[in-house]
Formats: C-alpha cells, sequence, structure tokens
C-alpha cells in the first residue's frame, strides 16, 4: 500500500506543478471538463470501487481544502472524515505480539474429544490422568474448556442407563424362566417350565407336569445348569416373576454356582418380557388350535423347541387317555362275565 500511495502523490504533485505554470482560461476550462466526465461517470457507476490508495489520498487532500469545497468529493464528508481517522490510527499503530498460553495442538484435541465420546463415564480429571500416562500434560481446565467447546459434559453422567440398554450389554449371561399352563382334553391343566436365554433367544424346555412342587423345579434347575456347564457358559442374572411354584430352593441352586436371581416387581409382566413374549408366540402358533387339528397332526408346523413342548404335552395326554380307556375296558370285561367269573 505505502508504495501505490508514495507513487500517487508523486503524480499528483507533478500534476499540480503542471497546472501552476499554465494559463488560468485552461485551467478553468479542463476543471469544467473533469467536472462533466465525473457527472457521466456517477451516472453509470453510482458507487466506484476505491484502493486503500485512493482513499489515503483524499482523505489527505481533504485536509487542505476548506469544508466548502468538500462538494467536489463524490462521497460524503462523514467518510473523508472516517478515511483520515483510519489514516492517522494507521501511522500510529505497533506491532502486535500475542501474549498467554500457545494454542493446544489440534492432535491434542481430537485426542480429547475422542477419549470423552468414547467413554462416555470420564469426567475431565479422569481424562487429564490418562494424557499423563500417555505423556502429555495438559490441565484439567483447559479440558473441561475443550469439552465445553465440542458440546460435551466435562463432568457426565453422559448416558442415562435404560433396562433396554442393561439388557443389552448384560444379556450373554441372562436367562428369563416363567411358566405357562396348557388346559388338555380331558380338562387336566399341565405346567410348562421353561428358559430362555436373551442374547440367542434360545429356549430350555424343563419339563412338563402337573404338580410342580418346590423339589420338581430345584430339579429342573440343576439340569440346566449341568446343560450349561457342558456348553462352557456361565449364568449370571436369572429374571423371574413371583410365582409361589419357583421357591426358595429353586434359587439357591443358581445362588450355589454364583449366580443371581432377579425377582420381577409385582403385577409388572414387562419386567420379564422376554418370556412373556415367547408364551404368547407359543399359544399363537401351537396351544390356541382346536382339538380336531391335535387330532391330525397338526402340532408338526411348529418347529424347534416350540414342537417340543407340544410333543411332550401331546405324549402325556396319550399315555392319559390310554390308561383312562383300558381301566374303562378292563371294568367292562368284568362286568359282562358275571358274578362267579373269576377276576
Amino acid at each position: 500500500m505505502l508504495p501505490s500511495l508514495a507513487y500517487l502523490a508523486l503524480c499528483r504533485s507533478i500534476q499540480l506543478l503542471a497546472l501552476l505554470a499554465r494559463a488560468d482560461t485552461a485551467k478553468d476550462l479542463e476543471i469544467l471538463v473533469l467536472r462533466h466526465q465525473l457527472i457521466v461517470l456517477r451516472r453509470q457507476t453510482p458507487r466506484p470501487k476505491l484502493e486503500p490508495a485512493d482513499r489515503a489520498l483524499l482523505a489527505a487532500i481533504s485536509r487542505a481544502l476548506p469544508r466548502s469545497r468538500w462538494s467536489c468529493f463524490f462521497v460524503k464528508p462523514e467518510t473523508l472524515l472516517r478515511w483520515h481517522r483510519r489514516l492517522v490510527a494507521g501511522a500510529w499503530t505497533y506491532p502486535h505480539h500475542q501474549t498467554g498460553r500457545p494454542p493446544l495442538d489440534q492432535q491434542v484435541q481430537q485426542l480429547i474429544v475422542r477419549l470423552a465420546r468414547e467413554n462416555p463415564r470420564w469426567g475431565y480429571e479422569r481424562i487429564k490422568g490418562e494424557l499423563q500416562r500417555l505423556g502429555v500434560q495438559v490441565s484439567a481446565t483447559t479440558i473441561r474448556t475443550m469439552l465445553r467447546q465440542n458440546g460435551l459434559d466435562p463432568a457426565p453422567r453422559r448416558v442415562a442407563t435404560t433396562w433396554r440398554a442393561f439388557l443389552r450389554q448384560q444379556a450373554a449371561g441372562i436367562m428369563a424362566c416363567d411358566f405357562f399352563t396348557v388346559d388338555t382334553i380331558w380338562l387336566r391343566r399341565l405346567y410348562v417350565l421353561f428358559f430362555i436365554e436373551l442374547d440367542t433367544r434360545r429356549v430350555h424346555l424343563a419339563g412338563v407336569t402337573a404338580n410342580p412342587d418346590g423339589a420338581w423345579v430345584a430339579q429342573q434347575a440343576r439340569n440346566l445348569l449341568l446343560v450349561i456347564a457342558e456348553r462352557g457358559q456361565q449364568l449370571r442374572f436369572l429374571v423371574r416373576d413371583r410365582s409361589a411354584k419357583l421357591t426358595r430352593s429353586f434359587d439357591d441352586v443358581f445362588r450355589s454356582e454364583g449366580g443371581e436371581v432377579l425377582v420381577t416387581p409385582v403385577q409388572a409382566p414387562n419386567a420379564n418380557a422376554y418370556a412373556e413374549c415367547w408364551i404368547r408366540t407359543v399359544r399363537a402358533e401351537c396351544l390356541d388350535w382346536p382339538a380336531d387339528h391335535w387330532a391330525r397332526g397338526t402340532w408338526s408346523r411348529c418347529s424347534g423347541s416350540t414342537s417340543s413342548i407340544t410333543s411332550a404335552i401331546v405324549r402325556t395326554e396319550r399315555s392319559s387317555w390310554n390308561r383312562q380307556i383300558t381301566g374303562r375296558s378292563n371294568r367292562h370285561r368284568r362286568g359282562s362275565a358275571g358274578p362267579g367269573a373269576p377276576p
């Protein structure tokens, strides 16, 4: 800017000396021509673009002219005064050196944000300690400021733990168990005990009985633990409801192997939602069919563990039915043989 301003000032000075040597008539004619050209240019370009050197020269000349002659400029008087103040301020401006701490390295900033996002439970003090282990020295205040600038809480809990998130994280060691009932064609009620793995949805059919007492459910729990041990798995949590059929001896079997029994709240089936949903599926797919469909073998449409349950129930019913028919036939033969017939 300074070389161009000096060159422009030199050119205007030479033109001024040339004007002093000329006659007044020629100068008046030239001024008239220049004013007319200025009017034509204003009509074509309402607001011309000025370089910084042009502003500086016009501001310097304006201080030599009286204010009554400032109408010859194509800018407002306020604009000329602002340019002059800027010219004076620029002459008295000293070089500015930035003070204070140097800015944090960009890689360190990215590392701080990454640690905070990948570890939602870490606060700025924990992040400071982890950075010191890596050999990076950053103050806790700087880390806190950096996290706030990126929209992160310096002292979390950033993520609220819900039941769904808890079950997904711990599903590998959680099982749920429950009973459901089946009313047979002879109006006999059977109880089915099952266990379901939450991570794989694998269902273990424990057994079918008409009298689920404490000894029976405890034995089914032992059988389940044997199956799990053969597969190299470990049960950490068992979710069950408050059924009276699941006695204390049933819970003690799992506690002896290091498992924890989680009892759902009162009248809260959603707390054991996986087992309840599977019961709904079994009833809709297999158990809610009419009796004539059972006689035709429609239980074969069920697959996996569901068909096992259906087959077990059908086997139980067939054996009960056969005993009743056999007993009736024997009584009928004894009655028809007469009073003297051998028993």
